[in-house]
């Protein structure tokens, strides 16, 4: 059976063990969109690539040249020798009022029996560049539910850190309350340890307009937030280790 699209209310979370603590959540809601019929979630509220009060363009996500994403994620697939003959849902959030900041979103990549056999983790950073990496298990057998997946860190994401050490993912799906947790280790031991959560929704106008009532300048507040932390942090005396160039890459 086709996904249905869906969106989530939950909370981001954040924390920071080194060299002092620092830890913050916030509520946020996101959405869960099949990429093989995003036809599926157009309505009076949410449009595809075109603006509307809430919505989604494909050009903000893996090439950003607004080419269908199902083929492009499915191609790379193809080129890990994994399965392209499944679903594929795209965690994200959408742009509200036009306007989007993804740090992460996560493409949820299934095989045709509906088994989850890989997770594409891609992430955005305030300097305008993006990276992706693509977790699976080597031999391609489908992943666990809460299995832990490793990668090593190749971008830079925020001042405060430097490009060394890797990250542990862990998505726990088969629950009420789905989470995708990154945590990163600098090769000192852990030092970030990130969450986001939510409890599905229904795909309703009259839900998508509870989401936007409750949360009208949801992306703006995404980046708002992250400068307003980035303050808190250097005034903590945090070692800030400048900003990189502009960064288009891949794993």
């Amino acid at each position: 059976m086709t996904a249905r699209p869906q969106f989530m209310f939950g909370h981001v979370a954040h924390r920071r063990l080194r060299p002092t603590v620092h830890a913050f959540a916030y509520p946020v809601f996101y959405v869960r969109l099949p990429l093989a019929d995003l036809a599926a979630a157009e309505g009076p509220l949410f449009a595809i690539d075109r603006f509307n009060a809430l919505s989604f363009y494909q050009k903000d996500h893996g090439p950003r040249d607004g080419s269908p994403l199902d083929s492009w994620i499915k191609m790379l697939l193809r080129e890990r020798g994994l399965p392209d003959d499944g679903e594929v849902v795209l965690q994200t959030f959408p742009r509200v009022w036009g306007y989007v900041f993804n740090p992460v979103s996560f493409w949820f990549c299934h095989n045709r029996a509906g088994a989850l056999i890989a997770v594409l983790a891609e992430v955005n950073n305030t300097f305008g560049g993006h990276h992706h990496y693509l977790l699976h298990n080597p031999d391609g057998i489908p992943l666990r539910d809460g299995q832990t997946l490793w990668a090593d860190k190749r971008f830079h994401v925020s001042p405060f850190c430097v490009i060394k050490g890797g990250y542990r993912f862990c998505f726990r799906l088969e629950t009420t309350r789905p989470l995708a947790r990154i945590d990163y280790d600098d090769g000192e031991g852990e030092l970030l340890l990130t969450s986001i959560s939510g409890r599905p929704r229904s795909w309703t106008t009259r839900g998508l307009l509870a989401a936007l009532l409750r949360m009208p300048f949801l992306t703006v507040g995404v980046m708002l937030r992250i400068h307003w932390q980035a303050l808190r942090l250097w005034l903590k005396r945090v070692p800030f280790h400048g900003k990189t160039p502009r960064l288009v890459s891949s794993d």
